[in-house]
């Protein structure tokens, strides 16, 4: 009796499984193009995770953003990731190469942050080089010279 309800369950769940893989869209996109929306979308779901507020307030939609920079809508986007998913080597090599380019402009991006540190550091320390020869009466009334800037231009 227990191996026929063993039976039984396998029975069932094999003829449950039937795999129907998607037939390839006509307007299928490429490798390489899925491989640029994929890096713009990781892209800017991350600023939109630093900046929602600025993004909302300003009624940026990044997703129509996308489309309209690939000149594709989001249901040829929907049929090919759907198409991939049941290519799973060609979607892991889509995936390699977004991974790849991620990691890519994130190096560029620390390069291009710690030389303008470098940057900014240097101009402090120029500064304070500056305050530093200046006698101390002068030192006194440079910020009130700022401020005094500041109000007379809010007041324009």
């Amino acid at each position: 009796m227990r191996n026929f309800l063993y039976t039984i369950c396998v029975l069932l769940l094999v003829s449950c499984y039937s795999q129907h893989k998607p037939k390839k869209p006509k307007n299928l996109l490429s490798e390489g193009q899925m491989v640029s929306i994929l890096i713009d979308m990781s892209v800017y779901n991350s600023a939109k995770g630093v900046n929602k507020k600025v993004l909302e307030k300003n009624g940026v939609k990044l997703q129509e953003h996308i489309y309209a920079k690939h000149k594709i809508d989001s249901a040829q986007f929907a049929d090919s990731n759907y198409y991939y998913t049941y290519h799973p080597e060609a979607y892991e090599d889509i995936y390699k190469k977004v991974k790849d380019s991620l990691i890519k402009l994130k190096e560029s991006y620390t390069a291009i942050d710690k030389e303008e540190s470098k940057i900014k550091r240097k101009g402090d320390s120029v500064k304070r080089g500056m305050l530093k020869s200046m006698p101390r009466v002068e030192i006194l009334k440079e910020p009130l010279k700022n401020s005094i800037l500041q109000t007379n231009k809010k007041g324009k």
